[in-house]
């Protein structure tokens, strides 16, 4: 006999994919009025099941019986079943966010196309909830607290939502008595794009340890501790991510924290070499004649000693950093300091927040030349896109405000959408009076890999497309990117003179850093945008350093590392 509690989270279940499928409200109530009916009962369940009895319930009329009597036969509803193929699984996950029910996810699913928490997230930040009717600012952000709590319970992170808690603690806790060197370690210092937790890294002597351990399992910021000890604790913060501290000998340190940076892959494929030259290595030394440990004061003497070059945390991947360190081929990676310029934000002539003029200034006071403003398109209509009107009224706008601003200069850009046929949605009247042209992908991504190829190509074609945006459409932990040949349209970059976006926006990171790699090969100068939507995220520029510094970037290889004038002539070129 099946438990009355599965039958009842069916029929709940039922309810709910019925709303978000527009059903009658009468339908959708029956089902949660019999939920609630068989919750309350107190008669033997299973009598009238046998008895065939159930629909003299009041309350549950034949079609909800004959989805009872299915459960019961089958162990589940056909019709359930058949529910759930018609709707975005991502849909009832968005059930767990506070105050989300079927009526506000139905909206943004119909209204936004949004299918997944990701996308919900992403599009809140880019507020395009704002203007949804029977939404606004305060429900957005109600919203986002929301997704807030229950990301606290997934499993890997997205980096921005780790590193500033992360160095936020690490700067506490280097500063406590008796630290003699720390690090902060893992996935976290190799910069990937997703984190499952925080490896931090300490030196210290045994008389010091106990006192270091205590002020970490008891920072303000932990939530509960799985394990305390004297050379390791681990502790779960109170955002739901998981962090270790573990503490070794000085002499240790170097060592530790290279095995403990990572990759796996890395460090099984650099004691692979080592023992070619008769080394051996692990977290504790390297060693000749297996007992003999080579003092090694840094990560820097290790690779020495190995016969290479150092490999930057970055670089830790196994993707043939080891061969190029062997032959002295590790590159000078661009740093933050490299970008001139902050390219890509929206102003909130569409969607962002700030005026054009309070993002010029935030630019130029975080020591930035020059900001390009790219609005969204006339076919964005969810963003507010620009009609050709405002692009008129916008360009007049920057001329004063270039007029107003010394040492810095605005660029008048545009983020143009690619339509279907692979043309942008501007004619070439418009598109000319832009100094840039910045061009994506926001609508149809269902498509065959030959078909978003053709798609992204063509539009690169179109001697105004400086810059090719987001160029998968990837959002981390909430959607892949459409299935196009990235190494045909990094070919077709490299020969139209086109500039590929690594879209810095935490969310995306698109580019992926494999990719990059490839398309520096090309010569395909690469971008790295915040994609901001307010002052606040240009800041996001730090997270697309670290991806172009996986993907092996030196600052002549990132188009924002030209200056002004060099930048101008590059889109002129086209």
């Amino acid at each position: 006999m099946v438990d009355k509690k599965v039958i009842i989270q069916a029929l709940e279940e039922m309810s709910v994919l019925l709303e978000l499928q527009g059903e009658n409200v009468f339908k959708v109530r029956a089902f949660s009025n019999a939920a609630r009916i068989l919750q309350g009962m107190s008669e033997d369940f299973g009598k009238l099941i046998e008895t065939n009895q159930i629909t003299e319930v009041k309350g549950i009329g034949k079609g909800i019986a004959e989805v009872i009597m299915d459960i019961v036969d089958k162990g589940k509803s056909s019709e359930l079943e058949s529910l759930k193929k018609q709707i975005p699984a991502g849909l009832l996950e968005m059930m767990k966010i506070p105050g989300m029910g079927p009526k506000k996810i139905r909206a943004i699913w119909t209204k936004l196309h949004i299918t997944t928490i990701g996308e919900l997230e992403y599009a809140c930040k880019e507020n395009r909830l704002i203007d949804l009717e029977g939404f606004g600012l305060k429900t957005q952000d109600k919203i986002l607290k929301g997704i807030d709590l229950v990301k606290k319970y997934s499993e890997r992170h997205l980096i921005s939502d780790v590193l500033p808690i992360a160095e936020e603690i690490f700067t506490g806790l280097k500063k406590q008595r008796g630290v003699l060197r720390s690090a902060l370690a893992g996935s976290l210092r190799r910069r990937r794009e997703t984190i499952k937790d925080i490896d931090y890294l300490i030196s210290a002597r045994e008389a010091d340890r106990e006192k270091i351990m205590d002020y970490f399992t008891t920072l303000p910021q932990v939530d509960s501790i799985n394990g305390e000890g004297l050379t390791k604790s681990s502790v779960v913060l109170k955002n739901g991510i998981a962090a270790d501290l573990r503490i070794v000998d000085d002499s240790q340190f170097p060592y530790a924290l290279h095995h403990s940076t990572g990759s796996k892959e890395h460090n099984v494929a650099l004691r692979e070499m080592a023992h070619k030259t008769h080394l051996k290595m692990n977290e504790y030394g390297l060693f000749r004649n297996e007992t003999e440990n080579i003092p090694c004061k840094n990560e820097q003497e290790i690779y020495k000693n190995l016969g290479m070059a150092y490999v930057p945390p970055e670089l830790r991947e196994n993707f043939c950093e080891i061969e190029a360190a062997l032959k002295n081929g590790i590159p000078s990676l661009i740093e933050e300091s490299d970008i001139k310029g902050v390219i890509h934000v929206h102003s909130n002539y569409s969607d962002g927040i700030n005026t054009i003029e309070e993002m010029a200034r935030a630019c130029h006071e975080k020591g930035y030349k020059y900001l390009v403003l790219s609005d969204h398109s006339k076919s964005a209509n969810y963003a507010n896109g620009l009609k050709e009107d405002r692009i008129k009224q916008q360009h007049h706008e920057i001329d004063q405000l270039n007029q107003k601003l010394k040492n810095f200069k605005v660029f008048k850009s545009i983020e143009s959408d690619i339509l279907p046929d692979g043309k942008l949605d501007y004619s070439d009247d418009i598109l000319k009076t832009f100094d840039l042209v910045i061009a994506s992908i926001h609508s149809k991504f269902n498509m065959t890999k030959d078909e978003a190829t053709k798609r992204v190509i063509k539009a690169m074609e179109n001697p105004y497309t400086t810059i090719l945006g987001h160029p998968t459409g990837r959002l981390l932990l909430a959607r892949e990117g459409y299935p196009v040949d990235m190494s045909k349209v990094i070919e077709a970059a490299a020969e139209l003179g086109v500039s590929i976006e690594l879209n810095a926006n935490p969310h995306r990171l698109d580019i992926d850093w494999r990719l990059i790699h490839d398309a520096k090969n090309k010569g395909v100068l690469i971008s790295i945008n915040p994609d901001a939507h307010r002052n606040e995220g240009i800041d996001d520029i730090r997270y697309g350093v670290g991806i172009a510094r996986k993907g092996w970037l030196t600052k002549k290889d990132v188009l924002n590392c030209l200056t002004a004038e060099e930048l101008i002539n590059f889109a002129r070129r086209r």
